[in-house]
């Protein structure tokens, strides 16, 4: 028994060691970066367990701002700092266009869709997305009377507390995510509506796990998470109800036949499966239709209401601006008047104020990972076929080099010295790139409207058990304020 047990130990010495050999083999291969280690890369060193700005600039600051992380057996190449991120996303824009498919992306997804689908399926839903939504007014004035109708239905919802304590975070959701329904479905759904309800509780329920602990050990260990309980079993779970929600949509659209042909996204989707169907291989079917409305919920709804989450919040912590947002729209825009988007032109400060809100909040963290689909060089580094890239847009939206106050809350950023708006380059809150954000548009005028219409209204106050909030986000896949309560006074 003895003699097994030496040569077992012996064994797993002779593999380590293997290992670890090969590993820093590897690693000439890639941009410097902390050692990892065999089979658990740089997990041995706890704080790589949550990644965070702070972490990531302190890396920068000892490998420079291109450097190697591994999870697991699998190396990660960030980009830290604006220059960086740039050069990586638009130097060789078709070179980093890939997503890398992880077990717990796989999972959610299985490379259909558009947000975490890559190679021909991307190309195929993504192009096939942008022509819908533009057909159907992303950028135009017939979809802005809708985000405005949305815009009206939130303030009634604001109204209904009649200036006592409330938590806006469930108000705005709705309002947000009514506006990818109108797009999608065609029409919007009542407060009433229990099922539309536990859509947007499932959709927070995904977010939650994107970048924690049970993320990070379901992509290293899948074989075992699968079968534990914990948060990723909840999102997974939450993923099947999505799926359910959009393809009951789906039926009600095909029992309806003809009618109202059109009219919304399903409608011109449905007519592209039918288009397409005697191809060899149709790139155009139910799952990828289900997945890519369950991404444009994904993309359109969590991170709008949670920039407005964050609006509100700033908007109670620093009057000041609360004010002299409500001064400039009260000087410009008669009394009764509708809000516009088209009016941001006439409201610099209010207009700075709102990308000043969206550069701060930084709501999607790191960003999104990139995939190499061939060897292309970024700055003095040569990134190889099949690598990883995380572009780290929290570095870009807080780099010193670009901001006066890059940890301040501050609409001077966006202001030049006689007080008109104007946009840095750094302002990148919808990444660059070939899978740069397609609902931008709609996002920008999602928030201006609505954080417009809301501050025309009401004066925004903290409630008294509040008091001790802090600007320290929630962690998850979209980074979200703690729980606080604020009193909506009409104007």
């Amino acid at each position: 028994m003895l003699v097994l047990s030496s040569i077992f130990i012996l064994l797993v010495l002779c593999i380590l060691i293997v290992q670890l050999l090969r590993l820093q083999f590897q690693r000439r291969l890639y941009p410097p970066g902390p050692t990892p280690l065999p089979f658990i890369g740089c997990l041995w060193q706890l704080k790589f367990l949550r990644i965070n700005r702070e972490l990531l600039t302190e890396m920068a600051k000892i490998y420079g701002n291109i450097f190697t992380l591994w999870f697991g057996s699998y190396p990660v190449v960030m980009l830290n700092g604006f220059q960086a991120v740039k050069d990586g996303l638009t130097s060789h824009p078709e070179d980093v266009a890939g997503r890398p498919i992880p077990p717990f992306f796989k999972a959610l997804a299985n490379n259909t869709g558009i947000l975490l689908a890559t190679g021909p399926t991307w190309k195929h839903q993504r192009r096939f997305s942008m022509m819908a939504l533009k057909t159907l007014g992303l950028g135009k004035s017939i979809l802005e009377y809708q985000i405005q109708e949305e815009a009206e239905y939130l303030v009634e919802e604001f109204r209904k507390s009649e200036g006592k304590p409330m938590n806006p975070s469930f108000a705005l959701s709705l309002g947000v995510s009514n506006v990818i329904c109108a797009v999608v479905f065609g029409h919007r759904f009542s407060t009433e509506d229990e099922t539309f309800l536990h859509l947007l509780e499932a959709i927070k329920n995904i977010f939650q796990v994107g970048g924690t602990l049970a993320n990070h050990l379901y992509d290293i260990f899948p074989w075992i998470m699968q079968y534990l309980p914990g948060p990723h079993k909840r999102a997974l779970f939450s993923r099947d109800f999505v799926w359910a929600f959009i393809r009951t949509e789906i039926r009600k659209h095909l029992e309806a036949g003809d009618q109202e042909k059109g009219q919304d996204f399903i409608h011109f989707y449905l007519a592209e499966i039918e288009k397409t169907k005697n191809q060899p291989e149709p790139p155009y079917d139910e799952k990828n239709m289900v997945q890519s409305i369950f991404d444009l919920f994904l993309g359109g709804t969590e991170t709008s209401s949670v920039t407005l989450y964050w609006a509100l919040l700033y908007m109670v912590l620093y009057p000041d601006i609360q004010d002299k947002v409500q001064k400039e729209m009260d000087t410009v825009l008669t009394p009764g008047q509708s809000l516009c988007y088209e009016d941001r032109k006439k409201l610099p400060y209010t207009n700075a104020v709102v990308h000043e809100i969206q550069r701060f909040s930084n709501v999607i963290a790191v960003g999104m990972p990139r995939y190499c689909i061939r060897d292309t060089m970024i700055q003095q580094f040569l990134i190889r076929k099949g690598s990883t890239i995380y572009p780290n847009m929290a570095s870009a939206l807080y780099d010193p080099n670009e901001w006066e106050t890059p940890l301040w809350f501050n609409p001077n950023h966006f202001l030049d010295k006689d007080g008109n708006f104007t946009c840095r380059e750094a302002f990148i809150p919808f990444s660059l790139g070939h899978r740069a954000c397609l609902g931008d548009n709609l996002a920008k005028t999602e928030v201006f409207l609505f954080f417009g219409n809301l501050l025309q209204t009401f004066k925004f106050q903290l409630a008294d058990g509040s008091k001790d909030v802090t600007l320290e986000p929630v962690w998850g896949g979209t980074l979200q304020p703690h729980y606080f309560e604020i009193c909506a006074i009409p104007r």
